[in-house]
């Protein structure tokens, strides 16, 4: 052979072992996930990133074991293909678990192909997007897999709060593999062919003696509506690519940016309204919040997270006059917008999120209180309402404050008050703020002047409209300073474009500090 020849005989070595690497576990096994109704780990990043833009790393790793007839069973790629694209034109590391490999288990090689592009990212400043479809540890490679799950863990804990991460939930996700996913910024789950949970179904009957399948102990609608491990829930495999692209377009690629500007052409001083009637005149009447939120964000557009978890609070993202915004809002529809263990936590993680990462804060309110009971003070309600109040007095990035109706007691403290470093604090006419409501206030003030009346209950019906008047309203807070502006619910969207493009160059920070010490 000549010196041509030799060339083109190792470029064509070359060649035979990357097609050999994209061939994943063999046409057999890639009929078995589509039969499951799962698209191929190479598939996903095809829909994920755009057209033309994946780069893939590591292809050509493998395993190089040869315990319990693993010398026989050597895939290039070793069961997970990672490498970087774009998202929406923006930079993106990504990694995909092939499960037609080896059941996607994760070992040595199989770990080190995802820390190396999570290093990279940190290093970078680009945003991470894991695609999980593992069996598990494997277990032919012992200690080592369990190490390499470690190695991940360290990863995710150092890149939080650095660049955004994104798990992807395509299969199944057990025993040590779900703390990965849960360091994370946002877990989305598929419908009908993902599951979390620490032990299996067979564990559970051993020792509990439960008998589950493995949707109902950790599948995606439990972990959005029960445990809120899953911040999102897709149809399908191509649904959850969606809502990554979704998310991403909210969000910035690392800390040291400001959050995206996206031009939507609907005009920051629209006039809504449909507003100024949207709260009821009865106090105890529900309404929509999510109505408001939805006039409020450009063309309507609104994307809500943890939809399903603990609903008397709305997190989610929405853009005001092109700006990318944070909304934390009380739901009146769902126990009246009542503060209680599971909102307290969801609010107090989103928040943290749109701190770390720069992306403003808008806080509608309309909160009775925090929610009474034994279980909710046997549970934690002090310490994990304590994690929302430190949440909102820890964030530094523009907060701009709302109060559509009640902000009653220690509510209306946390819920991002003047007191805690709120920069705009607004409230339309509707607004109450007070202790707490007029009925419970006149009960404890005028309790023997009630008593001694002709007519206690025409008395108390008179005391509680005197309080109403009095009290029950956003001026005697306006007197103080503590409400910055009362104005028409019509303007709101026009006030809040002009203030959050006032804040735009905000400066605020904390004590010099390692870390706090957040009541976990």
């Amino acid at each position: 052979m000549n010196n041509n020849e030799i060339i083109d005989a190792k470029i064509k070595k070359m060649y035979e072992l990357i097609a050999k690497s994209k061939q994943g576990g063999g046409k057999k096994r890639i009929e078995s996930q589509y039969a499951k109704g799962k698209l191929t780990a190479r598939e996903r990043i095809e829909i994920l990133l755009d057209s033309g833009s994946f780069r893939e790393i590591d292809a050509l790793v493998h395993h190089h074991s040869s315990e319990f007839g693993l010398d026989k069973d050597v895939f290039l790629g070793d069961g997970v293909i990672t490498g970087y694209g774009t998202v929406n034109g923006v930079k993106t590391f990504v990694y995909s678990q092939d499960f037609t490999v080896l059941g996607g288990s994760l070992a040595a090689e199989h770990g080190k192909k995802i820390c190396k592009i999570m290093d990279m990212a940190i290093k970078t400043g680009c945003p991470v997007i894991g695609l999980n479809d593992s069996g598990g540890a494997r277990v032919q490679e012992g200690v080592t897999s369990l190490g390499a799950y470690a190695d991940i863990f360290l990863r995710n804990t150092l890149a939080s709060g650095v660049v955004p991460q994104i798990s992807v939930i395509m299969g199944p996700c057990a025993g040590g593999a779900v703390y990965s996913p849960a360091i994370t910024d946002f877990i989305i789950m598929v419908k009908n062919t993902s599951y979390m949970f620490v032990t299996g179904p067979k564990v559970v009957k051993t020792v509990t003696h439960e008998d589950l399948t493995s949707e109902e102990l950790g599948g995606a609608e439990v972990h959005a509506s029960k445990s809120g491990v899953a911040h999102f829930v897709a149809e399908n495999d191509i649904h959850a690519m969606e809502i990554a692209k979704q998310i991403m377009s909210y969000i910035p690629s690392n800390n040291a940016e400001d959050a995206p500007f996206k031009e939507m052409n609907d005009p920051g001083n629209r006039i809504i309204d449909e507003l100024n009637y949207i709260v009821p005149a009865n106090p105890n009447q529900p309404y929509d919040m999510k109505e408001v939120i939805k006039k409020l964000a450009d063309k309507g557009e609104f994307l809500e997270v943890h939809k399903d978890y603990a609903e008397n609070i709305i997190v989610g993202f929405i853009r005001i006059a092109g700006r990318s915004i944070g909304v934390i809002a009380n739901q009146p529809m769902i126990m009246a917008g009542v503060l209680d263990i599971n909102s307290s936590r969801k609010a107090a993680r989103f928040i943290r999120f749109c701190d770390a990462f720069n992306i403003p804060i808008l806080t509608l309110e309309d909160v009775p209180g925090f929610m009474p009971g034994a279980h909710q003070e046997w549970e934690g309600i002090i310490t994990n309402g304590a994690k929302l109040l430190y949440a909102y007095c820890e964030a530094t990035v523009p907060k701009i404050t709302v109060i559509t109706r009640k902000a009653y007691g220690g509510a209306y403290d946390v819920m991002n008050s003047k007191h805690i470093r709120g920069d705009f604090n607004f409230a339309w006419p509707t607004a109450e703020l007070a202790v707490m409501g007029a009925k419970g206030a006149v009960e404890i003030i005028f309790k023997r002047e009630i008593e001694a009346a002709e007519n206690p209950a025409e008395k108390e019906i008179e005391l509680t409209n005197e309080f109403t008047d009095k009290f029950a309203n956003p001026y005697v807070a306006a007197s103080y300073g503590f409400i910055d502006e009362v104005f028409e619910p019509k303007f709101t969207r026009a006030r809040l474009a002009d203030a959050f493009a006032l804040l735009e160059n905000k400066v605020d920070s904390n004590p010099h500090k390692k870390h706090g010490c957040i009541p976990l």
